[in-house]
């Protein structure tokens, strides 16, 4: 149990230290340091935060995190809009697109059907989706392989499978182990690339 001289030190260690991965003492030796620097960097990062919690939206179209009402990717005309790839969260998004090998958009459900968690489909960005779905020509499953990615998955495919789409799912057994976010872009790159029917893979 750490005595502090400061309760308002006790109470920045707290707030720091419910950050995932992050220890009291990792939390002290982070508040220490954010005190030791100038107070106006200290300031500007507090102030970065609050920015970051008042003012991110959500994209209309696909629920990416954005700054605006759409995102550059759902805004960009090079983009095929007619292939949409559903991902859990914004991670996702980001690791495809690191990888340069995807031209289509994306569908970000907010997570995964997960009954143990108490997240049912409603809580979920699906309707939006089954809505673009009926303009879309091709859905690419990428959610991690588990057993509440699997299970959201085949949710979807029961809703889509009678809609004029092809319905494909990323290559898997290539090392994307369970986040998508951790897999090398290489790989992800190439499973992107040869994605397989879903109805294969069942």
């Amino acid at each position: 149990m750490h005595h502090y001289p400061s309760q308002l030190l006790e109470k920045a260690v707290e707030e720091i230290a419910q950050l995932p991965g992050i220890g009291k003492r990792t939390a002290l030796r982070l508040a220490l340091h954010l005190l030791k620097r100038p107070a106006s960097q200290t300031e500007f990062f507090a102030q970065t935060l609050t920015r970051l919690v008042k003012e991110i939206r959500r994209c209309q179209t696909c629920y990416s995190l954005c700054d605006e009402e759409q995102c550059e990717i759902c805004k960009n005309p090079h983009r095929n809009s007619k292939i949409i790839c559903i991902v859990e969260d914004i991670r996702d998004v980001m690791a495809i697109e690191n990888t340069g090998q995807y031209q289509g958009v994306y569908h970000v459900l907010g997570g995964k059907i997960s009954p143990m968690e108490g997240i049912g489909p409603d809580q979920l960005h699906i309707q939006p989706l089954i809505d673009r779905a009926h303009k879309a020509r091709e859905i690419i499953f990428a959610l991690s392989s588990t057993i509440e990615g699997d299970t959201t998955i085949f949710y979807l495919y029961k809703m889509l499978k009678e809609l004029p789409i092809k319905l494909s799912t990323i290559a898997r057994g290539i090392g994307v182990g369970d986040e998508l976010e951790y897999a090398d872009e290489v790989t992800l790159g190439r499973s992107i690339n040869h994605r397989i029917p879903y109805e294969e893979s069942l």
